[in-house]
């Protein structure tokens, strides 16, 4: 009996062995594959007729500004003034009347002087995979820049390839007051989530009719 126990608990530690390297084989091929098309000076990053803004929450459950939320939004707010990009299409979750990412991204960017009539909201942006495959699918755009946090630039960068679309990014500063070790460590299983979606072609969980935007 004691034989087969150390058996299995050979097998297991080798099958957790093997999950852990394939989750950072998986994490740094995403990093690798995509680092031509990521930009952190603003001097540097190509002109692109629209931006893609991906969305999160703008409150902390604790309490106070998030801070991912903000330098995106800073980020997005410079490009534009910098003439790096036309137009801003803000993607995020829209589940309720009293949380919508989208509305609250296109406030704050005109408070940050963009016009509102140079962002579209998108509210059906309910996961980084919808955010990308809507770009495509309901606004036409497969040549765009996407605007994040280099984690979820890279993230959203491979999703968008593997569609055959051929956006850059923007990387938004990362927050000093609050933990990257969280964030990154959640990264590793989008990042999973990502290939997995890929492999079984997950598609947006809503389409809709198309949006000219810009409009001609």
């Amino acid at each position: 009996m004691l034989h087969w126990l150390l058996i299995l608990l050979r097998y297991a530690v080798l099958m957790a062995l093997i999950t852990v390297i394939i989750v950072v084989l998986c994490y740094f091929a995403i990093n690798w594959s995509t680092r031509s098309a990521i930009y952190s000076d603003i001097n540097k990053v190509p002109h692109r007729h629209v931006g893609l803004v991906l969305g999160t929450n703008k409150y902390l459950q604790r309490g106070g500004i998030n801070q991912f939320y903000q330098s995106r939004i800073d980020t997005a707010a410079r490009l534009y003034h910098a003439g790096k990009v036309d137009y801003l299409i803000v993607s995020g979750d829209n589940r309720s009347n009293n949380y919508n990412e989208p509305k609250q991204m296109t406030k704050d960017l005109v408070k940050a002087g963009v016009p509102a009539s140079r962002i579209q909201p998108d509210y059906a942006g309910l996961r980084t995979l919808d955010s990308v495959l809507r770009m495509d699918k309901i606004f036409g755009h497969r040549n765009y820049l996407i605007i994040s946090q280099r984690f979820h630039n890279q993230r959203a960068l491979f999703l968008a390839d593997a569609k055959g679309q051929q956006p850059i990014a923007f990387n938004a500063p990362d927050p000093t007051t609050q933990g990257m070790k969280k964030v990154i460590s959640r990264e590793y299983l989008a990042r999973i989530k990502a290939i997995l979606d890929l492999i079984v072609n997950t598609q947006a969980r809503h389409y809709g009719e198309p949006i000219n935007f810009p409009p001609d």
